[in-house]
């Protein structure tokens, strides 16, 4: 789902003249550079990871997903600055997801170097560790609240998942060194980092501003050609969404900063981008109150009445993957509706029902 004109798949980044995904260690600023790294199976392509460069050696913003290809690229990359993992020195992780986690924590546990994480995270990887006690997929439940029962079957059958998913290496799902709660500050070499709590589409989710130069580290939280996915995070959260667009209001009140987001290309103002977030949502919220004028409806059937991504596509032209995230992120917006007492909720043996007050 999206809300920019530009689509993420051409996006051209400021700092490259390239596609965003182009492989590089592209300058976004002094001692600063952008690495896009490859994700498999997934509509995102790559995400990007941020090297600071300091004397005493290099601070990485997220690390990428624990795959050889992100690995032997990573290493590649860094070597067009004249570095390597042995330079090294912490990873600020923005979320937990595995895309920004792992490569981090198994890249920081082979070094023996420090990687800090939100410790809002920290249930996400306690479940990972107990995963060989997981009977089906950790979403199926949260399928099954949203009403889509055929769904959670589907994303339970095999294919439908890789064998990480499955079955998750412990490695790289261990436990951060350093855990963050609420906003604080960091010293990065020289910098000065604001490390600000922005729970939404993950609980622990952080960004990090250094306002001395009109940056931020946005992780997933700000992303300047798509909305990220809400709701989609185990164990379940009541109100992500409402988490979501408070968090949005509290980066609105840093300064303008140029976004560094992990998907997409650089982008030019924070303000702006949080405005568009902020209304893409309210919209969502005001389509999903209209869908439920027809009758009590669950998630699963208001997601039916909606519109997905940039083109609008009908909810059930959507993959299986691609349905079960528009279903929970459905729930997430009838479940504000319900905190803004402009819907009610019942839970029935077919997932929450909700109503128009």
């Amino acid at each position: 789902m999206t809300s920019s004109t530009t689509s993420t798949a051409h996006a051209v980044s400021p700092d490259s003249g390239e596609h965003w995904t182009a492989e590089g260690a592209w300058q976004v600023a002094e001692g600063i550079h952008r690495i896009p790294l490859p994700l498999p199976m997934d509509g995102l392509r790559a995400i990007n990871v941020y090297v600071l460069v300091a004397d005493d050696g290099l601070t990485l913003v997220d690390g990428g997903w624990a795959i050889p290809q992100a690995r032997e690229l990573l290493d590649r990359c860094l070597g067009q600055i004249g570095a390597g993992f042995g330079d090294i020195r912490r990873f600020l992780v923005t979320h937990v997801h595995r895309d920004h986690y792992t490569l981090a924590r198994v890249l920081g546990t082979e070094l023996g170097v420090d990687v800090t994480l939100g410790r809002g995270d920290r249930p996400a990887l306690e479940l990972m560790q107990d995963a060989a006690s997981m009977t089906e997929n950790p979403f199926a439940g949260a399928l099954r609240t949203a009403g889509a029962a055929e769904l959670a079957e589907e994303w339970n059958s095999p294919g439908q998942e890789s064998d990480e998913d499955r079955l998750p290496d412990p490695t790289h799902w261990a436990f951060a060194d350093t855990w963050l709660e609420g906003d604080t500050r960091i010293e990065v070499g020289p910098r000065t980092v604001d490390a600000v709590h922005t729970p939404g589409h993950t609980p622990g989710h952080y960004v990090y501003a250094e306002r001395d130069a009109g940056l931020l580290f946005a992780g997933d939280h700000v992303l300047p050609t798509i909305t990220p996915s809400i709701g989609f995070t185990m164990p379940m959260d009541q109100e992500p969404l409402g988490d979501f667009m408070a968090s949005l209001t509290k980066v609105r009140s840093l300064p303008d900063l140029t976004i560094l987001p992990a998907h997409g290309p650089v982008a030019p103002s924070s303000h702006t981008r949080v405005d568009e977030l902020l209304a893409h949502h309210e919209t969502r919220l005001a389509d999903s109150l209209a869908a439920l004028s027809s009758g009590p409806l669950t998630a699963h059937q208001v997601a039916g009445h909606l519109g997905w991504t940039r083109h609008e596509h009908a909810y059930d032209t959507l993959d299986v993957f691609s349905r079960g995230m528009a279903a929970m992120e459905t729930k997430a917006h009838l479940e504000l509706l319900v905190a803004r007492g402009r819907a009610t909720r019942t839970d029935t043996s077919d997932g929450v029902v909700f109503s128009a007050v």
